[in-house]
């Protein structure tokens, strides 16, 4: 790389700086969907009216671990952090780096672990933190646009991993991801969310305690 090119990159690198601060995390929301579409699936974060009716059904009082894939820029972050017990954690899981890196950089709370990484690896995930099973997992990625073979996995995964009487907490713009659930979860409660950008589908796969 000449001198030209390097003094370019350095313009470039200063410019998505620059942007990022003007727009906070809507920037950096909008800079990953931008970089990865497919993973990313939404332009625009999730509505609180989402974030408060997914969860709903969680029991905080005996949640000890949450695990979110595809957390993005945060959007359910702060509001799980408010209600999870002192002694719990919270793992959240991203492919994208430059979300992983942002709430690294704005979420300091020692229950808060962001790991770049597939979903596809929850169980390893979740025992390299010192635990055997999640509480609750939850997930906004785009099962219908995920590449062949990753959204089974990903929910084969998930029923693995989650406790019996836990839950896979899912919300999409179609019912891609419900009905991965079902395969695998005996009972899923469905919901529908109007006031959100686009409207989504809301389910809640629960493990049976037997």
């Amino acid at each position: 790389m000449d001198g030209s090119e390097l003094t370019e990159e350095r313009k470039v690198t200063k410019l998505k700086r620059k942007f990022r601060q003007m727009t906070g995390p809507l920037g950096v929301f909008f800079e990953g969907f931008v970089k990865n579409p497919v993973m990313v699936g939404s332009i625009i974060p999730s509505s609180r009216y989402t974030i408060r009716r997914m969860l709903e059904p969680v029991d905080w009082a005996n949640c000890k671990l949450f695990v979110e894939y595809g957390p993005g820029v945060g959007t359910f972050c702060q509001t799980v952090l408010d209600h999870l017990p002192r002694d719990g954690e919270y793992i959240v899981i991203d492919t994208n780096p430059l979300f992983i890196d942002y709430l690294n950089r704005t979420i300091h709370d020692s229950r808060f672990h962001a790991v770049l990484g597939s979903a596809e690896h929850v169980e390893q995930i979740v025992r390299r933190h010192g635990h055997e099973k999640a509480d609750y997992v939850l997930s906004g990625l785009p099962f219908s646009t995920l590449p062949e073979g990753v959204a089974p996995a990903i929910a084969a995964a998930t029923y693995r991993v989650v406790r019996k009487g836990g839950a896979f907490l899912t919300y999409q713009f179609s019912t891609v991801a419900r009905d991965f659930t079902a395969l695998h979860f005996s009972r899923v409660d469905t919901g529908f969310e109007w006031i959100n950008i686009p409207p989504c589908v809301l389910a809640w796969g629960w493990k049976d305690t037997d």
